[in-house]
């Protein structure tokens, strides 16, 4: 009996590091249309139109906003630890771009590592108007109204 009780603890030691070590360990999500290499080599430039494409890779993640003509393929695999903030592990765009007469012009790859990080500016647009504090605003409209006859 006393061989048990002695062991209880270092059990319930194991279970615990357990738990620990598992709940650290990274979830690994992966979004977006990452086509295969094999399946890009199908694409010839010149030559295959937007139905080829369409038929080869699949709809595309998104088209650019300012040209109907170019396609993205977006992937983006994300680590998450823990309750730490998503880390972007892997990216890859693959964009495709259409001349005239919907041939394929260009076909470009890019990683995680031909990114440019976006930096928000801090600066604030101005508005119409002036600046009132929370008490103008509050008070302000006394003795505006009037009464219609």
């Amino acid at each position: 009996m006393h061989n048990k009780i002695t062991r209880f603890p270092l059990i319930m030691l194991a279970g615990l590091a357990v738990v620990y070590v598992s709940a650290c360990s990274p979830r690994i999500a992966t979004r977006g249309n990452a086509p295969d290499p094999e399946l890009l080599e199908q694409i010839s430039v010149g030559e295959s139109t937007k139905g080829d494409v369409t038929d080869i890779l699949g709809s595309p993640s998104t088209i650019a906003a300012f040209d109907e003509n170019v396609w993205l393929y977006i992937s983006r695999t994300t680590e998450t630890v823990a309750f730490f903030e998503p880390e972007t592990v892997e990216q890859k765009v693959i964009l495709i771009s259409f001349d005239a007469a919907n041939r394929v012009e260009i076909l470009s790859q890019y990683d995680l590592e031909d990114g440019k990080p976006v930096i928000p500016t801090d600066r604030v647009t101005p508005t119409a108007g002036r600046e009132i504090t929370i008490l103008q605003q509050l008070f302000g409209n006394l003795g505006r109204f009037s009464e219609n006859k």
